[in-house]
């Protein structure tokens, strides 16, 4: 039985450790807002631009070319339309932003969890042993409640790291959601000013 809380304690560490990985693969500012469509973006001033713009968004999947060419598509809206149905379109961005965030949330509560299962376990163990030989040797209920309490140690390794990650990746996710709605509100309002 303590066997399997320490292969769900590994089987955690492992998932948290990819996601942690992946997050911040996907996170980096480059891979959500390319380069060059910011680039584009500054220099985005009459229609050509525009449908320069569109093709380079359409070549180059992220979440902040997904958001200027739904804007692009929308132009032909009057203007309060389009920044309503684009202010959806960023928060469906931002929850594919947050994909993988709930499962650190998860480890950071039942890893601590299994840990003390795995205690709960280990001194169940260490009792019974007592009761069947007896409190003879000091030593060895010593000993058993310090592998008891391991696995309290270990969940409590798995979950700090993870709350950790959590709490960073959360502040990236609301920085880059910041970042972007500044880069598309700038692009709507350039469209719309110099279409009066």
């Amino acid at each position: 039985m303590e066997t399997a809380v320490y292969s769900m304690l590994g089987l955690t560490s492992v998932i948290g450790l990819g996601v942690v990985l992946w997050r911040a693969w996907m996170l980096r500012w480059g891979k959500v807002a390319p380069p060059k469509i910011t680039a584009a973006l500054a220099e985005c001033k009459n229609g050509d631009d525009v449908e320069n713009l569109r093709d380079l968004c359409e070549k180059t999947p992220s979440p902040l070319g997904r958001l200027i060419l739904f804007a692009i598509n929308h132009l032909s809206w009057p203007k309060a339309e389009n920044v309503s149905s684009l202010e959806t379109a960023a928060r469906r961005e931002v929850v594919r932003l947050e994909r993988g965030l709930v499962v650190l949330e998860i480890i950071i509560g039942i890893a601590p969890l299994l840990g003390l299962v795995g205690t709960i376990i280990g001194m169940m163990t260490v009792f019974n042993d007592i009761g069947e030989a007896g409190l003879n040797n000091a030593s060895k209920l010593a000993q058993g409640i310090s592998v008891i309490l391991k696995t309290t140690l270990i969940g409590l390794l798995i979950a700090i790291p993870a709350l950790v990650a959590w709490g960073y990746f959360s502040k990236k996710v609301e920085v880059l959601a910041v970042e972007m709605e500044t880069l598309c509100d700038e692009f709507v309002r350039r469209q719309y000013r110099d279409k009066k």
